[in-house]
């Protein structure tokens, strides 16, 4: 497997992420990034999907673990946002697309810090760049 695929490089310090779903995947397993989206885009699509975590009917209750659920997709995503800025960003540049890649990643930044979604120690890969967008506010 190409390890620039699964493993993130940045700031000298190594970051590996792997999958596991707990369900069909209980061990973690290192997979490629790609495999890594696929399968992460599934997981949340059958989380989503689950009426018994975001019930549709309307005066339906949410679960005590939602918060728990709703904090470990938002890390997964951050993970995903991590690979891209660490491995694709030079790609982004030259098709000149940073500016949309910078302001999806501001928004979701944004959401994740006003609603504590994501602890201090998970954004370490791109806490410069974080640094960058909080302080303006």
């Amino acid at each position: 497997m190409n390890g620039s695929q699964s493993i993130l490089w940045i700031s000298s310090i190594r970051y590996e992420y792997r999958w596991a779903d707990g369900v069909q995947i209980k061990k973690p397993i290192e997979v490629s990034a790609p495999k890594y989206v696929e399968y992460l885009m599934d997981w949340i699509e059958s989380q989503l999907d689950d009426e018994s975590i975001f019930p549709q009917k309307l005066g339906a209750s949410f679960p005590p673990n939602f918060k728990e659920v709703v904090k470990t997709i938002f890390k997964r995503l951050f993970r995903v946002y991590a690979h891209i800025y660490h491995s694709h960003f030079q790609k982004i540049v030259s098709l000149k697309e940073e500016a949309h890649l910078n302001t999806c990643f501001k928004h979701f930044i944004l959401f994740t810090c006003e609603f504590g979604l994501i602890d201090k120690k998970e954004l370490a890969p791109l806490q410069e760049l974080i640094d960058s967008i909080i302080v303006p506010y």
